[in-house]
């Protein structure tokens, strides 16, 4: 009889960026995986296949063919934020990318764990006429997940908000991946979720990092090297963009006419939402 399975997919989050260990990254996900056995139980089999700087459409078209292979029992499905963070962002798009994932685990009989995420205009401290649009599309990917987590029975972790987010000792030197601290806290806030539903049998991970937090010099390193590469790939892609919707913002500021903005982009998630609308598949099942 093989050992319970647990494969993570995602973006740069679940694959550990801000982890380091010997090798490579570890994250939050590596951490859940070896707090889910009791002590009496074999370990459980864990498979990381995030890649750093997926989209939904990644998850769909590569993660998800070789998730279904491995017939996990437990399956993360966390992605979304860089899908904000590109030009061509459709709600439409991620919606019925996310409904695919789901339901194709969710036809395996596999526990889907998914999170709602904060946005990177916030994180990134920008200033408000950038941050809003960027906050905007965060709020709609998280509408997604909420909505489609519930119709699929997920066990959802709301870790788009709370303090965890404006607490810079979480966070790693670019401001968008967790540091070790913050991976450990996601972990151990998925362990309890786990846990309350009997999924979830050893102790929880630690909340307290097993390794120094990096120095401020070492912080500025990583930014003027591999940071600021990395922000660079998005800008080219992303800030002609947003910049465009920073006007859009300013405009609409001085017009009084702000909320047309948000009751648009809830328009277009409920559209979204609406172009999925099936019967509810368990009570199909």
């Amino acid at each position: 009889m093989r050992r319970p399975r647990y494969v993570a997919l995602g973006d740069s989050l679940t694959e550990g960026v801000g982890d380091p260990v010997a090798g490579g990254w570890r994250g939050w996900a590596a951490l859940l995986a070896g707090s889910l056995a009791g002590e009496d139980e074999r370990p459980v089999e864990f498979r990381n296949l995030a890649v750093s700087g997926a989209q939904t459409r990644d998850v769909l078209e590569a993660q998800l063919p070789a998730g279904l292979a491995l017939r996990p029992d437990l399956v993360s499905v966390v992605i979304g934020v860089n899908d904000t963070l590109r030009r061509a962002f459709d709600i439409h798009a991620v919606a019925a990318r996310l409904d695919e994932v789901y339901a194709a685990f969710s036809a395996q009989d596999a526990v889907l764990l998914t999170a709602c995420l904060p946005d990177p205009g916030t994180m990134l401290g920008l200033p408000g006429a950038l941050a809003r649009p960027l906050a905007r599309r965060q709020r709609a990917v998280n509408t997604v997940v909420h909505a489609l987590s519930e119709r699929y029975g997920a066990l959802h972790l709301h870790a788009g908000d709370g303090d965890w987010v404006t607490d810079r000792a979480m966070w790693s030197a670019d401001r968008l991946h967790p540091g070790e601290r913050g991976h450990r806290q996601l972990a151990v806030r998925a362990h309890g979720l786990l846990a309350a539903h009997g999924l979830a049998r050893g102790p929880a991970p630690s909340p307290e990092p097993g390794s120094p937090a990096p120095t401020r010099s070492a912080s500025l390193w990583w930014l003027a090297t591999a940071g600021t590469g990395w922000v660079a790939r998005r800008s080219t892609d992303l800030l002609p963009q947003l910049l465009t919707l920073a006007a859009d913002e300013l405009r609409h500021r001085a017009r009084g006419t702000s909320a047309r903005l948000d009751l648009r982009a809830s328009a277009a998630v409920s559209a979204a939402l609406a172009a999925l609308s099936v019967p509810d598949r368990r009570e199909v099942a």
